[in-house]
């Protein structure tokens, strides 16, 4: 069995004045909910073999607070393929992945990894998890999915099943959307 884990990186700034969208950094939100998933990876007891992420600053800013929160960390495989990639082109980074991890953690970007999830899980009736993907992905979201498969590159559409999907404002309320008018 494989378990791909995606995680959407932490909220970004839109207000600094950067000349690419590649270097934009994470804010103060972001860098909590960063830290908040870190520390639910490690209450969760959630390993990984292998980490593919985005070479974007705010992928490599999100896995900075990620592993502060968790308490250890890894050693990123940096792949620009990830980086705004779409769901066809994330599907080939799975398959790429080395057959020894048997459980992956990825950091990108939607509106990829939202598509990727909703690729990979079959859309069943009642599924409340795969409907919460559907509604929004946001930032800092993890989603784990399973597939009954012994190599990566034998994962494909409709063959994995959600195991959780949880965003930062699960964790902590005040992480979540700020109510309008505020």
């Amino acid at each position: 069995m494989k378990t791909l884990t995606l995680l959407r990186h932490a909220k970004s700034s839109w207000d600094d004045p950067v000349a690419r969208d590649f270097d934009r950094p994470l804010n103060a939100r972001g860098i909590r909910g960063a830290k908040r998933m870190g520390r639910y990876l490690r209450d969760e007891g959630l390993v990984f073999d292998h980490l593919l992420s985005s070479p974007a600053i705010r992928c490599t800013e999100t896995l900075d607070y990620l592993w502060e929160g968790m308490g250890r960390s890894m050693t990123p495989s940096w792949d620009r393929r990830i980086y705004l990639a779409s769901a066809a082109t994330l599907l080939d980074v799975v398959h790429d992945a080395p057959d020894r991890a048997e459980a992956l953690l990825m950091c990108g970007h939607n509106p990829g990894f939202e598509d990727l999830a909703l690729m990979l899980v079959p859309d069943r009736q009642g599924d409340a998890l795969r409907d919460a993907v559907e509604e929004k992905f946001p930032t800092a979201a993890l989603a784990e999915i399973a597939f009954d498969v012994e190599h990566w590159s034998d994962v494909a559409s409709n063959g994995g099943r959600l195991l959780r999907f949880v965003r930062p404002r699960d964790l902590d309320a005040e992480l979540g959307p700020v109510p309008h008018g505020h």
